[in-house]
């Protein structure tokens, strides 16, 4: 090989090396003194946050000595870990970076064949190829993970120590440090100096002060502000003359009864002053210099607090309050007392008697989260309706708290504490006598008697079966501790109440006109007692619900009958279109809003008459026998009827109270069961004349024989048909059947052995899962009705369509289904007619109560023309 060898490229490694070294020095010196420089920021942050000023000198000056020490020994134990870096040390670092480690290679000298010709000529070219890789080499970036000798992350909390010091503390408070030195007391060479700092209280958000800095002869402070006063050199050479706080205490004693002795102070230390302004005064530092201040204190001013408008009603129940609160630094706090106000209160019935001790309620007023807080206008947002005092006068005292701790009291505010209403009569007399217990143990007895007197004859009254139910139950348990009622079992009897109001008012209604009538009822009572604006729009959105529901089953129930045509044309004549009953309701709503409740009840008995005649109508419609589904649905209906009355009866064996009839058969002075037998037993002859009847269970036999009857009618309903037979829903009406079937005859068995508590649980049982069974079937009966409708569109042949059905615009098609109609339906001019069939197709398009097919039939219609 002849030709010059090229110059090695180690030019090009200089700043690839230099960079890499400076990367070596800051991982060594990391990795050596990261304990050191945590130290100092932590050290920095305390002094920013004036750590230093919180205590005694002495805590200061011997914090600062353990400091120096432990600094002194981090640094120590920094020089012994550090290596100094070297070029060898980056380019060794380079070449590790590098494949086949070019830097060594070009290091390197050839041991062996320097005299053979081939042997240079291959050495040459690996140094090249050497030389080619190392050109290419970049800084290494330097390792300054410090997790494995920091396991505890400590360099992380002072640099976040430090940061927050850095937002929220003051670097120059650092500078008060200088005082603590033996030192300081030649600061001044003519003679003794002093060092005097302001800091005012905190919620203020004022700055401190370093008063040598301060000039001016006045000065205005907070009340509360700190004063802090350093006096240094001889004693007795500065003293503080001041009339803006209180005295300081004595120094305590030393153990031998001494005051503490100047050697004790720091070195070149007169004094040091701690003070609290709380008035307005002089302050002066008298001797060399020294100075003097007229010190203003502001006061912090009490808080105000105030209602704003009246008290407030959500249609839940909670009520509303709003305030206004000010305060010269901001409110923090706020609370409003709830205390019964007995002046008002109306003393009858179970409220005439004491009430029992009750606390006053305490609710934390809401505060913003955040921005400006000396003035700010809230709303308080709280449901009492469980409390006893829930709906009756109370008296409010609202309060706001500032910073300081100041509490500054509104006027008492008298009012009626708003909760929860029940507009279904039942529900608000639960709801009183719930009142009435926690009021005083002592009318327990007095609500039995009310409750048994409205459980009595609950036919058409109570509603809510599964209510009916529990109040049997509570009724029961509220009578056998009404002697000895505990605080505890008062308190689970009106939760119990509480929870059986809400059934009764919410309710369960399975027939739309049953859930109509109940929202006509919940408003009438609402018209009669005044009602919120909130609560009226929530119960006529409840009404208009279930109004809506009840048009759509009857324009169901229509087309499934159509019936013949004089019962067509009496539900023509009675039925209203969509916009007029929309019409009565906004003018219901309209008389509501305006106060007129007299024209606004008239118009409410004017809907439910209308609603009434409705229900005439769809009943004489639904007389037929329909198909053997339906008719099976009815018997079924039937026996829950009278399982519910054979509930009604055992619970009024339980009571000892006569069964409707029985009064005049009862010998005088007999109770029932004197006879030696048990109400439930088996009598001799006893219900076999009516055995099997479905009549209402009319019979005269004993409970056993009535239960053993209905058991009967129902396995013979569950042989015969049903709607659904082969699908889902029919299956699992099926199904709860069979579980009524066994809660009947345990219900039977428990009958037998004398115990009606354990038959009402299981007729219970019985009557829910009846309930269920009734509920699929008629989804099936629903889904069934809807496929046939589905399947005669296709299948219907020319000649077969009903000649007294009726289209969706009121005509009766012509004979044998001829396509349109025999009546004449253009009477004057043509194009009014026209016009008036294109507005009344558009009206009842608007008619969302109409059936689906008949909606999606009218947009067509709309569509093509």
């Amino acid at each position: 090989m002849t030709g010059q060898r090229p110059q090695l490229p180690l030019k090009s490694l200089v700043w690839p090396m230099r960079l890499t070294l400076a990367g070596l020095w800051a991982e060594r010196l990391s990795r050596a003194f990261w304990p050191l420089w945590s130290l100092f920021l932590l050290v920095l942050a305390a002094l920013a946050f004036g750590l230093q000023d919180l205590g005694p000198i002495r805590w200061a000056q011997v914090a600062g000595g353990v400091v120096a020490v432990l600094a002194l020994a981090l640094l120590v134990l920094g020089v012994r870990r550090f290596r100094k870096p070297t070029a060898i040390d980056a380019l060794d670092r380079l070449d590790a970076n590098l494949p086949g480690r070019p830097i060594a290679a070009l290091r390197d000298t050839q041991a062996i064949g320097t005299n053979d010709p081939a042997s240079l000529a291959v050495w040459r070219v690996h140094q090249d190829r050497m030389a080619a890789r190392a050109a290419g080499a970049h800084p290494v970036a330097p390792d300054l993970r410090l997790s494995s000798r920091d396991r505890y992350s400590l360099r992380y909390v002072a640099l976040t120590a430090f940061v927050m010091a850095a937002l929220f503390g003051s670097f120059w408070k650092a500078g008060t440090v200088a005082g603590l030195s033996p030192g300081a007391a030649v600061a001044m060479p003519g003679g003794p100096s002093w060092e005097a700092w302001a800091q005012p209280p905190a919620y203020t958000g004022k700055p401190s002060l370093y008063l040598n800095e301060i000039t001016a002869e006045t000065l205005e402070l907070p009340t509360g502000t700190r004063l802090q006063i350093r006096l240094y050199g001889p004693e007795g050479g500065l003293t503080v003359a001041q009339t803006v706080a209180n005295p300081p205490p004595p120094p305590p004693p030393t153990p031998g009864g001494e005051a503490t002795p100047a050697s004790a102070r720091p070195d070149g230390m007169a004094g040091v002053h701690d003070l609290t302004i709380t008035k307005s005064g002089t302050l002066a530092i008298d001797g060399p210099g020294g100075r003097e201040w007229q010190i203003t204190a502001i006061p912090d001013a009490l808080p105000t607090i105030e209602v704003l408008g009246e008290m407030g009603r959500e249609a839940d129940g909670r009520f509303t309050q709003e305030f206004k609160a000010t305060d010269d630094y901001g409110v923090v706090a706020g609370r409003v007392t709830i205390t019964l106000d007995t002046a008002r209160l109306d003393r009858r019935h179970g409220l005439a008697v004491e009430a029992e001790p009750v606390e006053p309620v305490v609710l934390d007023l809401p505060m913003p989260l955040r921005g400006e807080r000396s003035e700010i206008t809230e709303k308080l947002v709280d449901d009492l309706s469980k409390h006893v005092f829930a709906n009756l006068p109370v008296t409010m005292v609202f309060a706001a708290i500032d910073a300081a701790g100041q509490e500054g009291t509104a006027a008492p505010y008298e009012v009626t504490l708003h909760g929860r209403r029940f507009f279904d009569p039942l529900a608000a007399a639960l709801i009183e006598m719930r009142r009435d217990i926690l009021w005083n143990r002592i009318n327990a007895p007095r609500t039995v008697e009310i409750l048994k007197a409205m459980t009595n004859r609950p036919q058409g009254f109570i509603r809510h079966d599964k209510a009916f139910l529990h109040l049997r139950v509570l009724m029961r348990e509220l009578e056998a501790k009404e002697a000895s009622l505990s605080v505890e079992d008062r308190d689970a009897i009106a939760e119990e109440l509480w929870t059986i109001a809400l059934m009764v008012e919410e309710g369960n209604l399975q027939s739309a006109f049953e859930r109509l009538q109940r929202a006509q009822d919940r408003l009438d009572e609402a018209i009669k007692n005044g009602a919120s604006p909130e609560e009226i729009d929530q119960l006529m959105k409840e009404m208009q619900q279930a109004l809506n529901e009840y048009m759509r089953e009857l324009a169901e129930e229509s087309q499934r009958n159509p019936g013949d045509q004089q019962q067509s044309e009496m539900m023509q004549g009675q039925m209203m279109s969509g916009d007029q009953l929309q019409e009565m309701l906004d003018e219901l709503q309209r008389l509501m809003e305006e106060g007129k409740t007299a024209e606004a009840a008239e118009l409410m008995e004017q809907l439910r008459q209308l609603m009434q005649n409705m229900q005439v109508v769809e009943g004489q419609n639904g007389q037929g026998q329909g198909s053997p589904g339906q008719q099976g649905m009815r018997e079924l209906g039937d026996a829950l009827r009278d399982q519910q009355e054979l509930s009604d009866d055992a619970f009024r064996e339980l009571q000892g109270v006569p069964r409707p009839g029985e009064e005049e058969g009862q010998q005088e002075g007999q109770e029932p069961g004197q006879n030696g037998q048990d109400p439930g037993e088996d009598q001799p002859g006893a219900g076999q004349e009516g055995e099997g009847e479905g009549e209402g269970g009319q019979d005269e036999g004993s409970l056993t024989d009535r239960q053993r009857a209905l058991r009967e009618r129902l396995d013979d309903l569950q042989r015969g048909e049903l709607p659904g037979d082969g699908s889902e829903q029919g299956e699992e009406g099926r199904r709860n059947l069979d579980r009524a079937g066994r809660a009947m005859e345990e219900a039977e068995e428990a009958l037998r052995r004398g115990d009606l508590d354990g038959a009402l649980d299981r007729q219970a049982d019985a009557m829910e899962a009846m309930r269920d069974g009734l509920q699929d079937f008629g989804e099936a009966l629903a889904e069934e009705q809807r496929e046939n409708r589905d399947g005669q569109g296709g299948d219907r042949e020319f000649g077969s369509a009903d000649p007294n059905g009726t289209d969706p615009l009121g005509r009766r098609p012509g004979e044998t289904a001829r396509i349109g109609s025999d009546e004449n339906m253009v009477q004057n001019d043509p194009n009014q007619r026209a016009q008036e069939l294109l507005d009344e197709i558009r009206r009842r398009s608007g008619e969302l109560a109409r059936p689906s097919e008949e909606l999606d039939y009218l947009k067509r219609l709309l569509e093509l023309f």
